[in-house]
């Protein structure tokens, strides 16, 4: 078993990380201020399940496989700015839809909707391959039992933490897009917010070195 002592020193390194600018605080705000909490809350569990599979996949060392072969980066990262800018064209349509009909259409996408794009926004990030594969394993200590076993267990750890750290942005999300509601510029921001956050997250992805 890990030492207790080693999992908050863990758990205080991921929260230092979650509180770092990214896609995935981008995503969770803006999904909380167009289709509220509870929208907030489904993005926070859809990064949950990404985080869960990552680690599934980091423990049995298939991370480490894929990304050994040089074209997978490319291939991940173009896939998801290609899904990413698929979900801002139909964000724009609701958009409009909402602009002409003085109502947030958007908010008629379903939670499950909701849920599955945030899964697939974090597995289609090359970076969060990366991640989980060089970070995980520094928390691992020799003679603690299997590594394998240290490194699911440690991703369990920071899914919880995760779930819960988006879900309260995305409460806070949703408390900007009630205060952005009372203007009427700010609606018609609002309404084509989560499109522009889809496009720009799309170039981040495509313009994204490897390196970095």
């Amino acid at each position: 078993m890990i030492e207790l002592s080693t999992l908050a020193v863990f758990a205080g390194a991921v929260l230092v990380l979650l509180l770092s600018p990214g896609p995935n605080m981008a995503f969770v705000m803006a999904h909380g201020a167009a289709f509220g909490p509870r929208g907030g809350t489904a993005a926070a569990f859809g990064i949950g399940l990404a985080d869960l599979i990552l680690t599934v996949l980091t423990a049995m060392g298939i991370t480490a496989a894929a990304l050994a072969w040089t074209p997978s980066f490319d291939l991940i990262r173009y896939a998801g700015a290609a899904y990413l800018l698929w979900l801002a064209c139909k964000a724009l349509r609701n958009a409009g839809r909402a602009a002409e009909l003085g109502d947030a259409v958007e908010k008629q996408t379903s939670l499950a909707r909701v849920f599955m794009r945030a899964t697939l926004n974090s597995l289609l990030n090359p970076k969060a391959l990366l991640f989980f594969m060089v970070f995980l394993p520094q928390f691992v200590e020799p003679g603690q039992g299997e590594v394998r076993q240290q490194l699911f267990l440690l991703g369990c750890a920071l899914t919880v933490i995760s779930i819960i750290f988006h879900a309260l942005l995305g409460a806070i999300g949703d408390l900007a897009g009630r205060v952005l509601s009372d203007s009427p510029a700010a609606r018609w921001i609002q309404s084509y917010g989560l499109a522009a956050v889809f496009m720009l997250l799309a170039l981040r992805l495509a313009a994204m070195p490897r390196s970095a």
